[in-house]
């Protein structure tokens, strides 16, 4: 494509406003165009001096990188800059971290400032982590004598947004204290902000406390608000809020839903997600993709990949949020032929992948076994769409080699990777190592595991695990130890199924169900028919070395199985049975 060009040819101030609205879209968006601006800035010597042209011309040369140093020697040059030619360049400068200290000189520097000066300043700080630098900004602004009228909304809500940065409640606080004091507290803003800082500060209690007293509480607010419980992990609460909300007459919009059925997936309350669905149909939300894509996980996320593709399917134009969540949605669902089906037509689409899409197509080549197939989409990756390998594209590639039984090209490739393995990574690598038995490898995949999570229960029992399939007791009773002397304890698995709207919870070996003696029964019933079918269990990962028969036993009563039987009891014949870990 022909790039554009920019010829100048300036004569009067109006024209050189004109020629400065011309060039800044084309400036902005290339750096080819910074000759140009240059010639405007030069041609302004020619005019009568003009704080409203230097301050329009200081504006194009700010808007690029490319032309900042030259918008710094042309600020020096204006005869009488005004607040505004200082701002401009203070905002620019401060975009990013290297820019800071310039901008905090320029900053310094300034005969006066307004709100605008402060709050770009406090903003920067924060935005660049450095919150505290930010919070001693605002206490000098409010001690400044020449920042008369700078204590606002904007500068309060700057302020609020850096002690959030910061998680620090008590500046929060003080700055709540002092919003109130001035009378700057009617903004809707200002609420808002309050209520987010102290959420993210983990007081919740007050930030409710804050939106109960907001004078006025639109769809935004409440949306946040159901969030913030939410992201707490109080998914009862936030599901109340949502409640609250609609009798509230409060209509919620697509970011409201999709935060809803969001959460709706991860506590898996399959029949509030449908419910929830269903007033989506009714408020006429179904077109939106951003609350479609979040209705097609939440599907994925329950195993019904029907209800999900019925949902895609609908869809006016997938996008490739939605074209992710189905294909990962078939992958996590022990359908990676649909899966790799579908990134096959999505190929179709014109659409341009990314990386997250590709995480979900090579798990779905792991979980079919399809080595070749997932080490050519790997190379693809980055030698035809030009996509840097991360790590997760590294972890699922080990995943698909390690359940291959190639552990030693696993090993290489990751002495190989130009990125640091993560956990998935290595528990991938921990998880081959313990279907095909491999110690050696299973000892460096535990300690690299050991120094990312040194105290997660899981690697010391999936190693512990792996000395007990090839009779290493000894190791076994050492790793046992060392949980022991480190204060580990294993959680007891649990699993848990619901009924009738119901959630029955079982532990491994669990008896306290009063239907207990119906589902041991049904277990042994269901155990003669698998021997008979030849089922043999594998008993060579139970960690105690006793008779097989009592392994047998041992693995016979845990935490899945009780939930299936139980299932299978108290739903009628032929409905799915979903058992959630």
């Amino acid at each position: 494509m022909k790039r554009p060009t920019f010829s100048v040819s300036v004569a009067t101030a109006s024209q050189l406003h004109d020629a400065v609205d011309r060039l800044l879209p084309l400036l902005r968006a290339d750096a080819s165009h910074a000759p140009a601006a240059r010639a405007l800035a030069a041609a302004a010597a020619s005019l009568p001096p003009s704080t409203l042209l230097s301050n329009r011309l200081l504006h194009l040369l700010s808007c690029n990188t490319a032309t900042l140093p030259d918008a710094l020697e042309f600020l020096s040059s204006v005869p009488h800059p005004d607040v505004c030619s200082y701002n401009t360049l203070v905002a620019a400068l401060s975009r990013s971290p290297r820019g800071l200290p310039a901008a905090r000189a320029l900053f310094d520097g300034m005969p006066r400032r307004d709100h605008f000066s402060w709050s770009a300043i406090v903003s920067a700080h924060a935005r660049h982590g450095q919150p505290r630098a930010a919070l001693a900004l605002y206490r000098q602004m409010l001690w400044d004598p020449g920042s008369a009228g700078a204590d606002n909304q904007f500068t309060a809500s700057s302020a609020l947004a850096t002690a959030t940065a910061a998680r620090c409640a008590r500046a929060g606080r003080e700055l709540h204290c002092h919003v109130v004091r001035k009378g700057i507290d009617a903004d809707a803003v200002v609420w808002s902000a309050l209520a987010d800082m102290y959420a993210k500060c983990g007081r919740l209690d007050d930030a409710r406390s804050v939106f109960d007293r907001m004078p006025v509480r639109d769809d935004v607010s409440w949306t946040a608000m159901v969030e913030r419980y939410f992201d707490a992990g109080r998914g009862g609460e936030g599901f109340n809020m949502f409640v609250h909300m609609l009798r509230s007459g409060v209509r919620p919009n697509e970011f409201t839903y999709a935060g809803i059925l969001r959460a709706c997936a991860e506590f898996t309350s399959e029949n509030l997600g449908k419910q929830v669905h269903g007033q989506m149909a009714k408020s006429r939300i179904g077109d939106s993709c951003f609350a479609e894509s979040a209705l097609l996980h939440m599907y994925s996320k329950y195993g019904d990949m029907v209800s999900a593709m019925n949902v895609f399917k609908g869809m006016r134009k997938p996008d490739l949020v939605s074209w992710t969540a189905a294909i990962s949605g078939f992958a996590q669902n022990g359908q990676p032929e649909e899966a790799l089906r579908y990134f096959d037509m999505f190929l179709m689409s014109g659409i341009r992948p990314d990386h997250v899409m590709f995480v979900g197509v090579l798990s779905a080549c792991a979980h079919a076994g399809l080595v070749d197939k997932g080490l050519g989409i790997f190379h693809l990756i980055k030698d035809v769409y030009k996509i840097e390998h991360t790590a997760d594209h590294y972890a699922c590639v080990i995943d698909l080699l390690s359940r291959s039984g190639k552990l030693e090209q696993a090993e290489e490739m990751i002495h190989n990777m130009p990125v640091k393995p993560n956990k998935f990574l290595w528990a991938s690598l921990l998880g081959g190592c313990r279907v095909h038995k491999n110690v050696r490898l299973a000892r460096w995949a535990a300690e690299a595991l050991f120094e990312i999570e040194p105290e997660n229960p899981a690697t010391y029992v999936t190693l512990a695990n792996i000395y007990a399939s090839v009779g290493l007791f000894d190791e076994v009773e050492k790793v046992r130890r060392t949980m022991e002397s480190k204060g580990i304890t294993k959680m007891p698995a649990s699993s848990w199924i619901e009924v009738g709207r119901r959630v029955h919870v079982f532990l491994v070996g669990d008896k306290s169900h009063p239907q207990t003696e119906e589902i041991c029964t049904l277990l042994k019933k269901l155990y003669v028919k698998m021997r008979e079918e030849g089922y043999v269990a594998d008993t060579g990962f139970v960690l105690h070395d006793v008779e097989d028969e009592q392994k047998e036993h041992d693995i016979g009563y845990h935490s899945e199985r009780l939930a299936v039987a139980f299932g299978i009891i108290a739903t009628p014949e032929g409905a799915p049975i979903k058992v959630s870990l």
